[in-house]
């Protein structure tokens, strides 16, 4: 996971929640793991599963103001970011923390981003200096020259993305790597198509551009020019851009050049200046994800007014900054998200500040926040529970009855091969060389974006760090990594209702078992399965079984293809694939483990329940929640995620253990015929 510049990291970096060891003292005790206040019984659970598990929950929880959607994970997440403002708080406080200590840098940069008096007097001062800089060039090679510089200072990335990452054929070497990019709108669509709510966002994009130039004091008419010309640039840029299917798969996005080649493809890009001006040196190859958008950014940048390409470089500068800036500058920022997402009132400074820290020296913040809120002990069960789901998929995959003896040796090697992490990195970046003042916020931001761009480009060269973790400790969320071949779970996940050490095993092999199972599938999912054992790109199937791998993924993605939201709104099979692949696969493995627990194999009930049954009420518990009309839309086109009613019902019903558990029966509107079930891992 490569982290972009500084700015852009204002909103929704810390997806957190408290770990277990604080379920007890910091959150009212739990007494039912599964409760029945929270469903609605009048429902069959064979004809609205979600209903029935989550009904009443749904009903009594709307989206707070200051929030665009309310379910399990936000609740979490916002115990969770209370608590970092805790540690926040007690770090800004300690008067007599050492400079250069973890308490003083955490503390100092909280502290500056909470000084909304002295950010309010400094108004739009400290992005003038970036501005006049772009207003000063005077010729297209000037200009390509800012472009780097503006990136490799961490304060923009215009036109393209950048960054260094594993070379996906050659796993130990990182290389250079360009991707498609330049745009502002969350997805292409947004500029390419006007039915529906595209139309208002895009004017609601374009007041936004006018609003914030109007800020810096140039006249309404000629910042409403300014809107349209950068509108229409870029919309050029978008309809150069894959589409976010297309971006998934892993071969048509690796196309390598020698840096010589890449001139050639771009006559008018000078790539062996660029990379030199990114001060990337000795790198003869690169990789470019869209060799089609970069021949179309070439022809853009020769077709392109001089001053409106600098004026599309300030916009890109501008955007960024703005939530740094005065209080101006923020409500026009969240005036422009209001229309996207329908949050109805601006999140409140210390949650915004909290999460900007985290996500900017989270390894500083999450040392603090691991003496406080996590335990060896959660480490500990958390590992065994791993050991637990890799013994159950290795079982599964020996009984898959769709797939050859010598495809399965390359699966249960894979499988053996995958390196868990669990809570927070052995090793903490520290973040020498940065320097963070508590008077000075936006420099502290700049200075932030500037550190990490060295830091990646400082990865070049060097042996691949495998210890290097992609989410910050205080994270609710997990990820797999298909060049490293790892799962990682950060200590923020290890809390009720995935995780609590006084649920029974159903509750937990429900919640955390499946989440476990869900990383774990992910390295075999239609993406993560073109990735050998050791974490390259390499195909490792024999080809009767790939095609009836293939044609398994298409009956899943069909059934989602089937799901609506807001009646009309589908859901789209061929984005959500990884992840629906990863909740079928993880449910259906966290069973397997959770039938080899002594719960597992009784038949005592809990408050009324089997322990199958507690075991899929736990698991749809996790995705109850209700979300802003605007947001839902949002996401069906740019989350990767199936809707979280889509993601309660969308494994269970092709699990035959939940038709018994349940009693589901051929007339009720959630069947499936047991042919008809899609099996995959």
């Amino acid at each position: 996971m490569i982290r972009t510049n500084a700015f852009l990291k204002m909103v929704a970096l810390a997806l957190a929640v408290l770990p277990v060891s604080m379920a007890a003292t910091a959150q009212a005790p739990v007494n039912k793991f599964i409760d029945t206040a929270n469903m609605d019984l009048s429902v069959k659970p064979g004809d609205d599963f979600y209903t029935y598990a989550s009904g009443n929950w749904v009903k009594n929880n709307p989206v707070p103001a200051k929030e665009t959607r309310w379910g399990s994970f936000n609740q979490l997440r916002d115990f969770n970011i209370n608590a970092v403002k805790t540690v926040l708080e007690k770090a800004a406080a300690n008067k007599t923390a050492a400079a250069g200590s973890v308490e003083k840098r955490v503390g100092d940069f909280y502290s500056a981003g909470m000084d909304s008096a002295a950010i309010e007097k400094r108004g739009a001062a400290p992005v003038q200096a970036y501005l006049d800089r772009i207003n000063a060039i005077s010729n297209a090679q000037a200009l390509q020259d800012e472009i780097g510089w503006l990136r490799k200072m961490g304060i923009a990335s215009p036109l393209y993305s950048f960054f260094v990452g594993q070379d996906r054929k050659n796993v130990e070497h990182m290389i250079p790597q360009f991707g498609q990019g330049g745009t502002t709108l969350p997805d292409r669509d947004y500029y390419l198509k006007n039915e529906g709510r595209n139309a208002a966002i895009q004017e609601a994009y374009k007041k936004y551009i006018s609003t914030l130039f109007t800020l810096l004091n140039v006249p309404t008419e000629k910042a409403q020019q300014h809107a349209v010309t950068l509108y229409e640039f870029e919309k050029k840029l978008a309809a150069a851009q894959l589409s976010r299917v297309e971006m998934r798969d892993p071969y048509k996005t690796y196309n390598k050049f020698l840096v010589a080649d890449l001139d050639k493809l771009t006559p008018g890009i000078n790539w062996q200046q660029v990379l030199a001006q990114l001060n990337v040196k000795g790198e003869d190859s690169v990789l470019v994800s869209n060799p089609a958008f970069f021949r179309s950014v070439d022809s853009l940048l020769k077709a392109t007014p001089l001053e409106d390409l600098k004026l599309y470089l300030q916009w890109n500068v501008l955007k960024a900054a703005a939530p740094h800036l005065s209080n101006a500058f923020v409500e026009a920022n969240f005036a422009f998200n209001q229309v996207l997402s329908g949050q109805k009132v601006q999140t409140p400074r210390w949650q915004r500040i909290s999460q900007l820290t985290d996500g900017s020296v989270g390894e500083l913040l999450g040392q603090l926040y691991v003496k406080d809120y996590f335990k060896p002990a959660a480490k500990a069960r958390m590992a065994e529970l791993v050991s637990n789901l890799r013994k159950a998929f290795a079982k599964r995959i020996n009984a898959l009855d769709w797939m050859s003896d010598a495809t399965k040796q390359k699966a249960l090697a894979k499988l053996a091969a995958f390196r868990p992490k669990i809570g927070y990195p052995d090793n903490w970046k520290n973040y020498d060389g940065l320097n963070i003042d508590a008077a000075t916020y936006f420099e502290n931001v700049v200075n932030m974006g500037k550190w990490n761009y060295e830091f990646m480009i400082s990865q070049l060269g060097k042996p691949v760090d495998r210890e290097r973790w992609g989410m910050t400790p205080p994270t609710v969320n997990a990820y797999y990594n298909a060049t490293l071949n790892e799962i990682v779970f950060p200590a923020g996940i290890l809390q009720f209702p995935f995780f609590d050490a006084a649920a029974d095993d159903a509750v937990n092999y429900g919640g955390i078992g499946a989440v476990i199972g869900h990383e774990m599938s992910h390295g075999f999912d239609d993406n993560g399965s073109k990735y050998d054992a050791d974490g390259t790109l390499r195909n490792w199937w024999t080809q009767e079984d790939s095609l009836k791998f293939v044609a398994k993924t298409k009956a899943l993605g069909a059934q989602f293809d089937g799901y609506t939201i807001q009646d009309t709104i589908h859901v789209n099979g061929k984005l959500t694939m990884g992840e629906n692949i990863g909740d079928l696969g993880g449910l259906n493995v966290a069973y397997e483990a959770f039938k080899m627990t002594a719960q597992g194999q009784s038949k005592k009930k809990i408050d009324g329940f089997t322990p199958d049954q507690r075991f899929f009420l736990a698991w749809a518990q996790v995705w109850r929640g209700n979300i802003l009309a605007p947001t839902a839309a949002q996401l069906i086109l740019t989350d990767s995620h199936s809707p979280g009613p889509y993601r309660t019902i969308g494994a269970p019903v092709n699990m035959d253990a939940w038709y018994k558990a349940f009693n589901v029966q051929p007339e009720d509107k959630l069947y499936k015929k047991p042919e008809d079930r899609i099996r995959i891992w």
